[in-house]
């Protein structure tokens, strides 16, 4: 009962007006969406807009610097372990690495200025590899540097708690995850799923999430942005039948989401916090309490101990970790990745298995575009590049909602969450991609087949 009343206390008017203001604030970054052309998109998207045309041409060479100046220092720091570097948590965290992500660091450094100078084999430095890469980096560097010291005000304010105790009783049984997880699902997708993972990330660090948890959420819930559907659809020429498109990748994802939670290997990763952090996470509400006066009760609680130091440290150790050391395994993975997609065969030889598959579901010129059902785990705009030649609408329809309900885009957050503490490697990772893909194929269909 003592418990109750010190949260209870927390209730006044200053920790009220924090809760509100710096939420609201954050919320409104994150979350409201803000119309654009035909479609809309974030003041965070904005921001991550506006500092690329800032940048402008220079931005490619930044991308560069930060990579090159990421492998020197680490090389440093893997051979002379110097003081400065291992006494510093920020620098730690950056710099110090193991002798695979170093050399990940290096080949990402090398790829970056063979792009950027032109020199190099095509393979490498081409539009659809290399080039394609070091400019998602690029907008991987701009969407850093504007949330890092943002995404407080929607973490650390007290909305997450509001929202977790509010919705727990409808996603803790669907999805068996806490409530706070539906902000995740809002971040995807009303800005990027990059940028939802990264989000979730922070709140396992922070000890909100079970290593389960944060691994169920970053492949299930950091679907592609409203936006990036519509991008799909133009390119794949069925822009006009949008409506029931967005429908199916809706319906599709939480059927993925429901039964994903429930099966190996996201039901056999640990249920256990953070060592260093604990559980930090409070939402089952108290037999004496109303519901609605304990979220409030939370959410004051959260917002009492935000403040500006937190911001500037918390925002701080994101951009470090971020820019210097996730940043250079994407361009490396992420090259490597399109290298394979592209320039091999492998694709097409793996595919031929769902071929069959979609064949047995009718699926027209199945053997044609079962390559595309694959090479999503690459990149997730590659599947539309290569259907754009199909005669069939359904299978247009088809192969377009299945790329966006994937979700594990090596290029786009696969490298996020191999990197993260959570015990997610690349096999996992395919293997859970190769369970999206099977159950959804047949849930497609049949709602393509009621909506065409």
């Amino acid at each position: 009962m003592m418990e109750i009343t010190m949260e209870t206390r927390k209730v006044n008017t200053k920790n009220l007006l924090k809760f509100i203001l710096c939420s609201g604030f954050g919320v409104l970054m994150f979350l409201v969406p803000i119309p654009q052309g035909d479609s809309f998109t974030t003041l965070l998207d904005f921001l991550k807009s506006g500092l690329k045309g800032l940048f402008g041409e220079s931005l490619s060479y930044i991308v560069v610097g930060t990579l090159v100046l990421s492998a020197v220092v680490s090389i440093v720091d893997m051979i002379a372990k110097p003081d400065i570097i291992r006494n510093n948590h920020y620098l730690k965290k950056a710099f110090s690495t193991t002798p695979f992500y170093l050399a990940s660091k290096i080949v990402g450094a090398v790829i970056a200025c063979m792009v950027v100078f032109g020199v190099g084999p095509e393979m490498i430095i081409s539009a659809d590899t290399g080039t394609s890469i070091i400019d998602l980096c690029g907008t991987l560097f701009c969407i850093v540097i504007s949330f890092s010291f943002i995404l407080p005000f929607l973490t650390d304010c007290g909305i997450m708690e509001f929202l977790g105790v509010l919705l727990r009783p409808v996603v803790r049984p669907l999805f068996h995850v806490p409530g706070r997880a539906s902000v995740d699902l809002m971040a995807s997708w009303f800005g990027a799923s990059n940028a939802a993972v990264i989000l979730t990330r922070e709140q396992y660090m922070k000890g909100f999430y079970t290593k389960r948890e944060a691994g169920y959420i970053m492949t299930n819930f950091s679907i592609v942005s409203i936006p990036f559907c519509l991008l799909i659809a133009n390119t794949v020429g069925i822009d006009y039948l949008f409506p029931a498109f967005y429908l199916c990748i809706c319906v599709v994802g939480v059927v993925l989401a429901i039964i994903i939670a429930r099966i190996p290997p996201i039901s056999r990763i640990p249920d256990t916090y953070r060592k260093k952090t604990g559980k930090q996470l409070n939402e089952e509400v108290p037999d004496e309490k109303n519901v609605f006066a304990y979220a409030v009760e939370m959410s004051c609680a959260r917002a009492e101990k935000f403040s500006l130091r937190t911001v500037l440290s918390g925002g701080f150790e994101v951009v470090m970790g971020m820019l210097f050391d996730l940043i250079p395994i994407v361009a490396a993975w992420g090259t490597i990745a399109l290298i394979i997609a592209t320039y091999t065969p492998v694709f097409k030889w793996l595919s031929y298995p769902m071929g069959m598959y979609m064949s047995l579901f009718g699926v027209e010129e199945a053997f044609a575009v079962a390559p595309a059902t694959l090479v999503g785990f690459a990149d997730m705009f590659i599947p539309a590049l290569l259907i754009t030649g199909i005669a069939s609408v359904k299978t247009k329809f088809i192969i377009g909602v299945l790329s966006l309900v994937q979700i594990i885009y090596l290029t786009e957050v696969g490298t996020i969450i191999i990197k993260s503490e959570i015990p997610l490697n690349l096999w996992k990772l395919f293997v859970i991609f190769l369970e999206r893909t099977l159950i959804a194929i047949p849930v497609i269909v049949l709602m393509a087949n009621l909506l065409i």
